[in-house]
Formats: structure tokens, C-alpha cells, sequence
């Protein structure tokens, strides 16, 4: 059992405090410091806080330092420091850090040296020297944060969480207001072009639900407002709106050069059937047809979700098969945490194979 001093996002919502909760399954005693509400004023300000998104929160550095400072006289020492995200910690805090004298691990699940978020992660980057081992979920990840002085990096899948993401016993318990026939659940975003997308659908007859954020800012909003039954879905009602759906969408982020997203694991763990985009990463988890389906164009996914409503067998196997290879390929919250502990402690691995070599090799 380590000692793990956890520095992220402690919404019980947030994939920061799932993967938290993870590590305590794990047997670990994890002790979680939040910087986001230690420094909730200033992030939740609609003024100050694009200001500092957009200037890679080096105008916050003196702030977070100020607070590490309070955290290393309080907390006794740990065995590692887990950062979550890392988009607030520079360098002066990360020497703070060093003090306590154990590993630091970074686990970033967005893309930090992409660009899609101009300089949100100049502190993260400028900080990267500090960390004993760097976690990412993109193959390019790996040598870009290298090339910026990242000692140690290493490539993981993102993950679902075997407990927030269990499906109902019953579909029968799941409430009609989350059944739908195609759903996608996602917030709009301005360059992506996923109300297009959608619009592309809803003209070829697919009966599209949508859940998620600021839809109303899409120049297509009066044809999509129809098909928008509420903002972002959380706990057990995002669970329910991927299980009571008989197809369930996944977009990518090309801004964010996502090859899969969290969505890709979590539909087929709650008992959802995943119909997203075919990409190199979603051929490597799933079989094609099988246990997921998948599309290159508004065009194809249009034809794939006709076949799927009209066959109620076809799309219960492939629902059925692939909760089972989401399982099989070892990439819940537990497995993906235990590998990045184990390496950061230079623990051998003992726990089934779940990196992406060795999926393609298991598949």
C-alpha cells in the first residue's frame, strides 16, 4: 500500500476524483488536495478566469505556490504525488513539491502540447522536467512532451471506471426520459463541427437525442433544438442515457487530435452500443462490426445506425460482445492506475495486459 498525496479536481463528477477513488480501491491511502477549490474565486471568474486559460495560468503561479507551500507544513510525507492535469503547477510549485522527496507522477488526459487551447498549458509544460514519469493518452504525446524536457513518458489508454460506469441490473430501471434511439452525449464545440455532423444525420431520418452544453450556440440550433433533451448528463443519468439508447454516438475531437475519448470505453462499459469514427486506436480495441461499430462519414454512420434500428439481434450481440472486450482489455480506471503506479515505483507488472502494444498483440 503506498501513501499517495493526490493533487486534482475532487468533484465527485469529475474523471479526476474517479480515477482518485480508483487508487483507494486499489488499497492505496490517497489523501486529495483540490487546487480547483482551493482557487475557486479566481478560476470560477467570468472575468479572471478565461484570462488565465488563455495565458497558461502563470498569473495564478504565485497563488499555487503560495498554497503547496501550506500543503508541504500539513501533510505528512508521501510515497508518490499523483497531479491530475497539471495545467496550474509551474516550476516554483514543483520544487516545492520535490521536498517531500518521493515521485511525482503526472497523469494529463488532454492533449497539452496539441495547441487546440492556445496557452492553457504553458505552466504544465514549462514544469515538465519536475515529473519522474508523465502519463498520456496519444502516441504523440510522448516525444513532444520528451522534446520539451519530460524525463520519463509513458503511453496509456483512457479508461472507464468499474464502478461509475457499471450498467443497471435491469434496462427496465433505466427512465423513459433516457431512452433514445441514436443519442449522442457531448458538449458543442465551435470548431468541430459536430452540429454539421448531426444535421448531416437528422436530414438522412435518424432519430438523434442529444445531451450536453452550449448547443444553443450553434448556427444550426433552431434545426437541432428538437433533438436536444438537456445539458451535460452526470452519475447515474449519464449511465442510464448510454444504456437506454439502442445506438450511442462517439465524436471525436480533431482540434484535440483524439483518436478515442473516455466515451469510447465508458458506452460499451455501461452496456452501450459504441458507434464512432474508424480510427487506427478504435480498430485496436474493438473488432469492427463485432464488438462496436464504425463509420468515415456522416454518410456511413447514417447507414449503420438504419441497419442497427432495424435489427434488434445484430445490435444486441454487438452491444453484448463489446462490454465484454471493454472488459477484456483491461483499461478501467484500477488497471490504467495500477500501471502508472507500478511504473513510477518501478513495480513489476502483475496485473493483465492493457497498454496499447499489447491490446494490438491480445486482438
Amino acid at each position: 500500500m503506498a501513501k499517495i498525496l493526490y493533487l486534482g479536481d475532487s468533484s465527485p463528477s469529475s474523471t479526476s476524483a474517479h480515477r482518485a477513488n480508483a487508487l483507494v480501491r486499489l488499497g492505496h491511502a490517497v489523501g486529495i488536495q483540490d487546487p480547483y477549490s482551493a482557487l475557486k474565486r479566481q478560476l470560477s471568474s467570468r472575468f479572471l478566469g478565461p484570462i488565465h486559460f488563455r495565458t497558461g495560468y502563470k498569473l495564478l503561479n504565485r497563488q499555487v505556490t503560495a498554497w503547496i507551500k501550506q500543503i508541504t507544513h500539513s501533510e505528512p510525507k508521501p510515497d508518490v504525488i499523483w497531479i491530475n492535469s497539471g495545467e496550474l503547477f509551474g516550476p516554483e510549485s514543483m520544487k516545492l513539491l520535490k521536498g517531500f522527496s518521493c515521485p511525482i507522477v503526472l497523469y494529463n488526459n488532454d492533449d497539452p502540447t496539441g495547441g487546440r487551447d492556445g496557452r492553457r498549458f504553458d505552466s504544465l509544460i514549462s514544469a515538465l522536467p519536475y515529473y519522474d514519469t508523465c502519463a498520456v493518452m496519444r502516441e504523440m504525446n510522448v516525444g513532444e512532451l520528451k522534446a520539451k524536457g519530460a524525463r520519463h513518458v509513458i503511453r496509456v489508454f483512457m479508461s472507464y471506471d468499474e464502478e461509475v460506469h457499471k450498467p443497471f441490473d435491469n434496462i427496465s430501471d433505466i427512465p423513459e426520459n433516457f431512452r433514445s434511439e441514436v443519442a449522442f452525449i457531448g458538449t458543442w464545440m465551435r470548431h468541430e463541427k459536430r452540429d454539421e455532423f448531426l444535421m448531416g444525420l437528422i436530414k438522412e431520418g435518424i432519430p438523434v437525442s442529444i445531451w450536453g452544453d452550449r448547443w444553443e450556440k450553434s448556427s444550426h440550433f433552431t434545426n437541432l433544438k428538437p433533438h436536444w433533451r438537456g445539458h451535460a448528463l452526470r452519475g447515474r443519468e449519464y449511465v442510464a442515457a448510454m444504456q437506454g439508447a439502442k445506438v450511442c454516438l462517439g465524436l471525436l475531437s480533431k482540434g484535440n487530435r483524439d483518436l478515442h475519448t473516455q466515451r469510447s470505453l465508458e458506452t460499451p462499459c455501461a452496456g452501450g452500443l459504441f458507434c464512432g469514427e474508424r480510427t487506427s486506436e478504435h480498430l485496436q480495441l474493438y473488432k469492427e462490426g463485432v464488438d462496436a461499430v464504425f463509420w468515415s462519414d456522416a454518410a456511413e454512420c447514417a447507414k449503420q445506425c438504419k441497419q442497427l434500428l432495424d435489427n434488434d439481434s445484430l445490435r444486441n450481440a454487438i452491444r453484448r460482445s463489446g462490454m465484454n472486450r471493454v472488459r477484456a482489455n483491461h483499461v478501467g480506471n484500477e488497471d490504467v492506475c495500477k500501471t502508472v503506479l507500478n511504473t513510477v515505483l518501478g513495480v513489476s507488472h502483475d496485473s493483465p495486459s492493457h497498454t496499447p502494444a499489447q491490446i494490438d498483440k491480445a486482438n
